[in-house]
């Protein structure tokens, strides 16, 4: 397995700041692939014998990271402290901080010379402080590697005590111009509780939930919730007929301010036609784990929650988030958006085609933080300054830069890339077009126009390929390798297309192999691979080595590709 070009500059930066500072933190946002980095900044500064413990909140990040840490850095042997098992052996320890954290575990911890905190916003908890101080004091050496996707904390407590620097930051712009991410479409909604919304006083971590749900938790404001829903959510080519569990809308993930608001929403979607079900802190967890995998197959349409969903749970199919309450930290309303924004795997979720995600915000997050970049502050302090707007053509209203419909008149804003067509309303980003061509040159595999007509693109390793291919208006990304089924890989934009392919050559290859395929750019083709190649392609007396290895891919392939492609586009539905 091999990283991304933008994953090997985090590790580099995270290694070279580990060794000149003693700790460090990185900063990643969902889709950067977190879990490949901590692995592999981790597997770098094991050298000699060295033993490490990474740290996480939870069962199911503790088993995450091990078993993807044992791909990431094969041969290195891996032990567990949880509940059950609790076992040093290993030269890397994957660790659960409630279980690690009381004082019996703790002294049976050995001299360590690295600590990985995974979600590293919590650093500064007394759990956390009690097992890293422990670290420090057996090993005054021992370095701390801390990611995190929200570095700011909502309490405002600085995480400077535990990290003193930031040795790099994957900005969410950046996943989203590579494909990594879909892009959300903003919409600000005013159901006229804006003003109301502006005068609920802060707390310590937040507005008032309960005075807040005094302005929302109103009947004329969830009737007009569920109606923008339903204008704005319907799927492709739905029409908005009502049919099933209301299959005809996008899945949706509601955030709400209390419990009996939340209630209250979900009763309304239900008494639209729309299955919809609720969670909340107080449901038992096997009652949270049935309703979330009835979500996860589509039997439930919208979940809707109080603060469970913001943090730790992602269903990719999910392209609808509601705010219907405000934030007043960036990082929370990140981390709420963060739930729709990632790309789909057609092999888990057949027949679903997402391009976007579509954020409604009826509350006044977005009023407040204007976009979904956040500027790192160990310190804690609460961000200053106006968040960015800009003016809407129709009525001169200063509104956030992130909406794609005026708040005010309704004006809705088309994209501003050349290739969007009219009527688009998704929010632009400037330099898309230029980012992807940026993947294609980033690449560590050199990308093969197969006929020259840029509906084929195919790029191939020592034992896997992967390639994108355009019909009817949407594209396709299929991989393959030695000994192994073809599968689809990813259907929509072509950028999300070629960054889901460019990651199974990254997953399947190795940067020897690399390195090695590139070299074939220079070389004339085999004789073997002549005999290989038809007539057309023989005669061209500016093959490659590497070409002639992507056109016998495709001329392999060929059948099984146009089968995945065939057999996907009928079905396909948008998410």
């Amino acid at each position: 397995m091999r990283l991304r070009p933008r994953q090997k500059t985090f590790v580099e930066r995270s290694v070279v700041a580990l060794a000149s500072r003693g700790n460090t933190l990185g900063v990643a946002p969902t889709g950067a692939g977190k879990t490949i980095m901590l692995s592999a900044v981790t597997g770098e500064m094991i050298g000699d014998g060295a033993k490490a413990c990474v740290l996480a909140h939870r069962d199911e990040l503790t088993a995450q990271n091990r078993a993807k840490f044992q791909r990431v850095v094969p041969g290195v042997t891996t032990s567990v402290i949880d509940a059950t098992e609790k076992s040093w052996g290993g030269q890397v320890a994957f660790a659960m901080v409630p279980t690690l954290a009381r004082d019996s575990n703790l002294a049976d911890m050995p001299r360590l010379d690295l600590l990985v905190v995974d979600e590293a916003h919590h650093a500064v908890a007394d759990s956390y402080r009690r097992i890293i101080d422990r670290v420090r004091e057996a090993n005054p050496d021992a370095r701390i590697f801390g990611v995190t996707a929200t570095p700011n904390r909502g309490d405002r407590k600085g995480l400077r005590e535990v990290f003193d620097n930031v040795a790099d930051q994957v900005r969410l712009g950046e996943l989203i111009a590579s494909g990594h991410l879909v892009p959300p479409r903003t919409f600000v909604i005013d159901v006229g509780v804006q003003d109301e919304l502006r005068s609920v006083r802060k707390t310590m971590s937040d507005f008032d939930m309960a005075e807040v749900a005094g302005i929302m938790d109103r009947a004329p404001v969830t009737d007009e919730v569920i109606r923008h829903w339903k204008e704005k959510a319907q799927e492709a080519g739905s029409g908005g007929a009502a049919t099933g569990n209301g299959r005809n809308y996008r899945q949706t993930v509601v955030f709400c301010s209390t419990v009996a608001h939340a209630e209250h929403v979900t009763e309304a979607f239900r008494a639209a036609g729309v299955s919809a079900a609720l969670i909340h802190g107080d449901l038992a967890a096997e009652t949270r784990k049935a309703i979330l995998a009835d979500y996860a197959a589509g039997d439930i349409r919208v979940v809707v929650n109080v603060a469970v969903l913001t943090e730790g749970w992602d269903h990719p199919p999910t392209s609808c988030v509601v705010l219907l309450r405000p934030s007043s930290y960036k990082s929370t309303m990140i981390q709420m958006v963060g739930r729709g924004l990632r790309t789909v795997d057609p092999e888990e979720h057949p027949g679903i085609v997402k391009t976007d995600c579509i954020v409604l915000d009826f509350g006044t997050s977005s009023l407040i933080h204007g976009t979904l970049e956040q500027d790192v502050d160990l310190d804690g302090k609460t961000e200053t300054g106006e968040a960015p707007t800009k003016t809407c053509p129709a009525c001169e209203a200063e509104i956030p830069l992130a909406a794609s419909e005026c708040p005010l008149c309704g004006e809705a804003f088309p994209r501003e890339d050349e290739g969007a067509g009219e009527g688009g309303d998704t929010v632009p980003l400037s330099g898309f077009m230029m980012t992807e061509i940026d993947l294609l040159k980033r690449s560590s595999f050199a990308w093969v126009d197969l006929f020259g007509t840029d509906d084929a693109l195919m790029a191939t390793g020592f034992t896997a390929w992967g390639g994108i291919f355009w019909l009817e208006g949407q594209w396709y990304a299929v991989g393959g390798r030695r000994g192994a089924t073809t599968r689809l890989l990813g259907i929509g934009e072509r950028t999300v297309c070629l960054a889901q392919a460019d990651d199974w050559l990254n997953e399947h290859e190795s940067d020897e192999s690399a390195f090695k395929t590139r070299s074939w750019l220079r070389q004339p083709p085999t004789e073997k691979q002549l005999q290989f190649l038809p007539p057309e392609c023989r005669h061209d007396f500016g093959l490659t080595r590497y070409r002639a290895s992507a056109l016998i891919s495709f001329q392999f392939n060929k059948r099984d590709i146009r089968r995945l492609v065939m057999a996907a586009e009928p079905e396909r539905r948008a998410a």
